[in-house]
């Protein structure tokens, strides 16, 4: 194992420290794991909380400021943040206008989330509304879910949903909007190699030279198949007609467009596969309204790359384009 890491045991609060040392922007409460706005909470806002195991940089941590999350709580490496970190990131956001927790459906993700809402009622008065992703049609059960996982959408929902809270919409209509943006994503990912996790020290499973793995999670779970290596048309090919066709999209549709690295693919491939995946929606008659490409929901130093289609409305566009100021996300500002 060769990673730029000290003691694999301190590999997450060292990460927070430096992100503190990097982003002034931001403030990192060391002792709870988290990543918070520096600025204070605007009176009426409604607070925007997420997050999960750490090693899917920059998501959460990342994509925490304006326009999106006030805070991020960072669990260990693909695990669960406990209750109590997240309870205080609800305590630390709360302007009276209630939280929002956008959780992946990742079952300890699932049941933590659940007790901090209960705490924050029981404790505090705060009226948390949660909103689950799942958009992954990769597979329906896994390792560590029932139901599908969520992941590449998890970035649609915090930005559009994030936007919607800066413009000050109150709670109930802020879950609404995030919960349409998220059953109208769908994502599908594929390994070229697995990732490593520090505190093990080797790959999480074994790919030979000439095979990848179709429908993966962003923790190395397994996906569909294992098939030959093949060529960035086909393997977009094997990504994008499941996606099509489990929503379904239809032509005319309008969508977001999000080719995610995994971690260790280099943008110039990413590039590539995102025009094998423009080729195919422009067979079938969608629209990409907007895009982004990047390693942006990543899995440690895997190899690969996933792809999420959002089909958008108009609100949902602008909403998209608001201005937004993270330190992996950053236009209109």
């Amino acid at each position: 194992m060769k990673k730029l890491i000290n003691n694999p045991s301190d590999i997450v609060a060292e990460a927070l420290t430096g992100m503190a040392a990097a982003h002034p922007e931001l403030r990192v409460d060391e002792k709870n794991k988290l990543v918070l706005r520096a600025d204070e909470p605007k009176l009426g806002k409604v607070g925007l909380v997420s997050g999960g195991g750490s090693g899917h940089e920059p998501l959460h941590t990342g994509f925490v400021g304006t326009g999106m999350l006030d805070a991020a709580c960072a669990g260990e490496v693909f695990t669960s943040p406990v209750p109590d970190q997240i309870l205080a990131a609800t305590t630390a956001v709360d302007t009276g206008a209630g939280v929002l927790y956008i959780v992946k459906n990742y079952t300890g993700d699932v049941m933590n989330f659940e007790m901090a809402a209960e705490l924050a009622a029981a404790e505090t008065g705060i009226a948390v509304s949660t909103v689950l992703v799942d958009d992954d049609v990769a597979v329906q059960d896994s390792l560590y879910t029932a139901g599908r996982r969520g992941v590449g959408g998890t970035l649609m929902v915090e930005k559009i949903a994030g936007a919607a809270a800066e413009q000050g919409r109150p709670l109930a209509a802020i879950a609404e909007l995030a919960r349409a943006v998220n059953s109208n994503s769908r994502s599908m990912g594929m390994a070229l190699t697995s990732c490593t996790v520090p505190a093990a020290g080797k790959p999480t499973f074994e790919l030979g030279d000439t095979e990848i793995e179709i429908g993966i999670g962003i923790h190395g779970e397994p996906g569909r198949r294992r098939v030959p290596s093949a060529s960035a048309r086909e393997v977009a090919q094997m990504l994008v007609e499941p996606i099509l066709s489990d929503l379904p999209f239809t032509r005319d549709d309008a969508v977001i467009c999000f080719l995610n690295g995994m971690g260790a693919t280099p943008l110039l491939e990413l590039y590539v596969m995102f025009e094998e995946v423009a080729r195919i929606l422009r067979g079938h008659g969608v629209t990409i309204a907007r895009s982004l490409v990047g390693p942006y929901v990543t899995s440690l130093d895997m190899a690969g790359c996933s792809v999420t289609l959002t089909k958008v409305d108009e609100e949902m566009v602008t909403l998209w384009d608001a201005p937004v100021r993270t330190p992996a996300l950053r236009w209109g500002v």
